[in-house]
């Protein structure tokens, strides 16, 4: 977790990549883009992790039920190309887009377009560690705070998945006849531990590659890259799931509760052994210093 900090500060700070020592590494399979919805059935669902070996952080503990409405989310995040459609659609100074809270941070910051971005005549430049490369409209858009993310979806007529939304797309199986199954998966594509066919992680590329590529690590609803690649904020508050009781950093989450939005997932710098589809990170909804950023639903 120290290790994905000290990579997002060096971005912030515009110092170069990370020193990486490993072999050479075979470029990821599939790649462009990853465009449309899946429809995932509603039902109950076990939100949150299962009794079991291994380590789990106590905001993870423990799976409880919840019903869940059916719904239809995108098959990938939100792409480099399509935020720079609302950034040229003037969507960082139109307020009605905004709510109360984000239009203050927007204005706080006197933001008026994704950070690490700059203009080169038409185009879009954007910084990747020490040097300012040309949008790559496949990859997904980083550094997105969750009021940008509020705002785009609210330019889109779409809107954030809920907590429980994106595990049930992540985890969650269908059944013969289209109902949501009561089996759950470890990862979206099953219960084998990531490799590099699977998912992003693992500063293997340095960086997000195409939200198009690596389908096989698609979840069983045709989710791609919901492990790796890019943080995805959801629409969450971070809050305790019922029964908790901190563990033995009782300041780990605890402290952090109400405070804070949820992301899911894990990035390209997320270490494999730690992540999980129950894995919950957290931050403000003002910070766009970390990899993160987002996928969105259709309208209920």
């Amino acid at each position: 977790m120290h290790d994905e900090a000290f990579s997002y500060t060096r971005q912030t700070l515009g110092w170069p990549a990370p020193p990486v020592s490993r072999g050479p590494t075979e470029a990821p399979a599939g790649g462009g883009p990853c465009e449309g919805d899946v429809e995932v059935p509603g039902g109950a669902f076990q939100l949150g992790a299962p009794y079991g070996p291994g380590f789990i952080h106590d905001n993870e503990k423990w799976a409880h039920e919840r019903r869940v409405e059916p719904f239809a989310i995108a098959r990938a995040p939100v792409t480099q190309a399509e935020l720079a459609a609302f950034a040229d659609d003037r969507g960082y100074l139109r307020r009605e887009l905004w709510s109360d809270a984000g239009w203050a941070w927007r204005e706080g910051e006197q933001a008026l377009h994704p950070v690490h971005w700059r203009r080169d005549g038409a185009a879009w430049l954007r910084r990747d560690f020490d040097r300012w490369v040309p949008l790559e409209p496949h990859r997904p858009a980083l550094h997105v705070c969750w009021h940008e993310a509020e705002a785009y979806c609210r330019w889109r007529g779409r809107r954030l998945p809920t907590e429980l939304e994106w595990e049930v797309a992540a985890s969650g199986e269908p059944t013969a006849d289209g109902r949501l199954s009561s089996r759950k998966r470890r990862f979206p594509w099953g219960d084998e531990p990531p490799g590099p066919e699977r998912a992003n992680l693992d500063w293997r590329a340095l960086g997000c590659v195409d939200v198009g590529a690596l389908p096989a690590g698609d979840s069983a609803f045709g989710c791609r890259q919901m492990i790796g690649n890019a943080w995805e904020w959801v629409a969450d508050d971070f809050l305790p799931y019922p029964g908790f009781s901190a563990d033995p950093y009782a300041d780990y989450s605890q402290p952090w509760f109400g405070t804070q939005k949820v992301l899911r997932g894990g990035c390209w710098a997320t270490r494999a052994r730690l992540i999980r589809s129950t894995w919950r990170n957290f931050y403000p909804p003002h910070r766009r210093d970390v990899w993160a950023g987002f996928r969105t639903c259709a309208p209920r």
